[in-house]
């Protein structure tokens, strides 16, 4: 075998042993060592949206509104 072979071989038996490790941890209780989660907090998705945020999307169609009518304005008056 030569080099690189032996050390794919130590690599994957390290990994096999790290595994096995994060395994027993778990079984332990290990929230600690459960890998966190990404994205949006579960049970977000139907969650009340706030006032706040209600009044930006508002806000934002208003603004999208405006500038459509401004562009038809513009292309009937370049008509």
């Amino acid at each position: 075998m030569t080099d690189i072979d032996n050390i794919i071989r130590q690599l994957e038996q390290e990994r096999t042993a790290i595994e096995k490790a994060l395994a027993a941890l778990r079984e332990l209780g290990g929230s600690a060592a459960a890998p966190k989660r990404r994205g949006r907090p579960k049970g977000t998705k139907n969650a009340p949206m706030t006032e706040g945020r209600r009044r930006q999307i508002e806000a934002m169609r208003r603004y999208w509104a405006e500038k459509r009518a401004a562009k038809k304005a513009a292309s009937k008056e370049a008509a």
